[in-house]
Parts: structure tokens; sequence; C-alpha cells
């Protein structure tokens, strides 16, 4: 791999050269590899606003490169990722992991319910279900009730999301008197982009939604799909056959069974990643999966991004803790949360919509500040109020940052 990343790639030869790496000789053992220089999201960015349009990060020709996405913007200016034909094989063959260990075959039929835009989303698991031979689903330009009917009629088995559009595909169904539990045949969900799938109690709404089993996949535009559910489903394992990943402690570096994951991708040599900071908290699980894999496994899944913390009054809250009391309460249909300042204190602000409003709401405020020691000032809004979302949510604004 780093041969010819040592030869053509300027951004990295100029990085490895820096750290005083010349020849791929130089990195025999893993204590070499842990003295290599860290890559940052900040650093790429900077690459490609100095290289307009896509940065020196490029091993090869331009001409090489056969398709290009983006990063969703959600954390700063999007990224622009190019994948060589070997590369984007790569991202399909890592999903062929992924359909593999939730036992989707060739004989499923598979409808990723996403916009296909320029955020590589699930572009990948397309490319991956076509390798598989499975049959796709068309459904880019559709609403979500189109998408509900497309899912009944073409008799769709597997639906590919993000948690958060599962229950709202669920909530637009239920309004369209579907019983997806039962009028549908998806018996297997799998889902990325937030936390919510490794979350016991988001994952056992959208399970009791769809009378399907939700599998949990992490990712990213810049490094891969390097996240798979096994059918233990007692965590997310780390791919190590396509990446090599490290995780470090938030405060020295050091590895640590808790803190920051960073990867290496082994399959993308034309724009590749090397000890990326991918910003994702995550916890190593001390026992081996009881599937029988070698491969490292996280327990629930990615905790959440380091920088969307939220620090109240000296509490690190991470909004998915917060997403997993709140959805234990089946009558809560939607929340929003917001944190801001008053003249003395920090507060948090929960709006909840919920067919029980009254008891619900107390009972919420009860729960967050047993569980989190933080109270909060929790108000409920009329059904249908709050935003619902196709791609990632945004339930949480920091008002303190504006």
């Amino acid at each position: 791999m780093l041969v010819p990343i040592l030869e053509t790639n300027a951004f990295y030869k100029q990085k490895l050269t820096e750290a005083g790496i010349t020849h791929p000789n130089d990195i025999q053992t893993l204590s070499d590899y842990q003295q290599l220089p860290f890559t940052t999201k900040d650093e790429l960015s900077a690459d490609q606003v100095s290289h307009p349009p896509y940065g020196t990060n490029l091993t090869f020709p331009l001409d090489q490169y056969t398709c290009i996405h983006q990063t969703s913007g959600t954390t700063g200016a999007p990224l622009r990722w190019l994948d060589t034909r070997e590369s984007w094989d790569w991202w399909g063959k890592c999903w062929r992991d992924i359909y593999n260990a939730a036992r989707v075959t060739s004989s499923d039929r598979l409808m990723m319910a996403f916009s296909f835009g320029p955020f590589i989303g699930f572009w990948s698991a397309y490319h991956g279900a076509q390798q598989l031979g499975a049959l796709t689903i068309a459904n880019g330009g559709m609403t979500s009730d189109q998408r509900i009917r497309a899912i009944l009629s073409n008799d769709v088995t597997v639906v590919i999301c993000t948690p958060t559009y599962a229950l709202r595909l669920a909530e637009v169904a239920a309004q369209e008197g579907v019983n997806l539990s039962t009028d549908s045949k998806v018996r297997v969900t799998i889902h990325a982009g937030e936390p919510g799938a490794s979350l016991p109690a988001t994952k056992q709404r959208i399970e009791d939604s769809w009378g399907a089993r939700a599998y949990d996949h992490a990712g990213a535009t810049e490094v891969g799909a390097w996240g798979v559910m096994c059918q233990s489903q007692a965590g997310v394992h780390l791919n190590e056959d396509e990446f090599i990943c490290e995780v470090l402690d938030t405060k020295t570096g050091n590895p640590s069974d808790e803190g920051e994951l960073v990867i290496t991708n082994l399959g993308r040599i034309g724009m590749p990643v090397i000890r990326y900071r991918t910003g994702d908290y995550v916890k190593l699980k001390p026992t081996p999966c009881e599937c029988g894999s070698q491969h490292r496994i996280l327990d629930s899944g990615v905790i959440g991004r380091i920088d969307n913390a939220i620090i109240i009054r000296g509490l690190n809250v991470y909004p998915a803790t917060i997403e997993n009391i709140i959805l234990k309460f089946p009558d809560v249909n939607e929340f929003a949360v917001r944190a801001y300042r008053t003249e003395t204190l920090d507060e948090l602000e929960i709006q909840i919509e919920s067919t029980n409003p009254t008891d619900t709401a107390s009972a919420v405020g009860d729960a967050i500040r047993n569980a989190l020691g933080l109270r909060t000032i929790v108000k409920t809004v009329p059904i249908g109020t709050l935003p619902r979302y196709e791609l990632k949510s945004k339930r949480f604004t920091d008002e303190r940052s504006l």
C-alpha cells in the first residue's frame, strides 16, 4: 500500500517524509506504525481548499478515478472524495461483509431508502448489493408514502436507511393504515449515519414497528464501511480484515479500551486515509463475541461524536444517551433538545410530542435526572409539530455556540 502512496501521493508523501518515513520498510512493526502521524478532517479540508477541487491526496492521475461522492457536511464543509474502480469495488466488498453478517442473500429484495444525491450515504450499499446479486428497488425521487407503497408492491425484504428515517417511514405507514410488521415482507433492516440502531430503545422501537431484525453499521465517506453487526447483535465488530483500527484515550493519546477510534483503510490506495482520527467515541468490549469472530467488538457501536457532546453544568452528555432514555417511552412520537444559557445557568430543554403529554413529560424528566443526575426542562408540543428527517436527524441544538 505504501509504495505508490510514497511515490505519487503528494499529500502523504510530504506528510510521511516529514515524519521520517521515506520507504515502506521503515514500517516493520506495530510500534513503527503507531509512530505515523495522525490525519485529521481539518487537514483534508484545508488541502482541498488550497488545491481545489479535490486536493493533493490523489495517488493516481485523475482519469483513473471513476466516481466522486462527498461527506454530508454535518460537521463542516463537505469533503469531496474520489474512488477508482478498484477502490469502489473494495467498498462493495465491505458492504458484502455487512450483508453476510445480517444473512442477506441474492434472494432478497433490497431498498436503500435514500435520496441518492452526492452524499455517499448508501451508494456503497447499492454497489455491494449489485455484487451480491440481489434485486434492488429504485426509489431515489420518492416521497415517504411512495416508498411505503413500493416496499409493499415489490415484496421488499431488506430496508437500508438511517434509524431516524426507519421510524419516520413507520410513522407514515401508520398514518396510511399500514402495519409494516404484518403487511410487509421486510425481515431485516440495516442502519447507519447515527448511533440509533445500537441504542436499545431505538433498536427496539424499529424492530417493533417493522417486525424485522435491525442491524447497525458504521462507516464514513473518507474511511469506508468499517463496522459490522453480527447475528449475536452484541455490538459492532471492527472489520479488521480491511482496516487497521485503534482506540485511543482522548486525553493521553495512548491505546485504551475507551476513546477515539482511529482508522487506516487498506483497500483505498487511490485516495487513502492513514491513522485517521474519526472523531467517533467508542468503547471496546472486554470479551470476544459469542459469534466466534476474532475481530474486536464495540459495545453500543459508536457512542457519539466527540465534538457533539453537550456539556451541561460540568456534565459531558452524548445526544445518543438522551435519545435512548426518551425513546423508552412508547408514547413519545418525536423529540427535540436545545441547550441554552440564562444569566446564571446552562439549561437543557426537551420538547416531546406525546399521546400522553402531562404524565410523559414528568416521567421523561425524572428518567433523565435518575440516569444522568441532570435536571432538564421537558415541554410537550402538539403531535406533528417537530421536524422529521430522511437522512441524519438534527434533534440537538446548542444555542450557546450560535
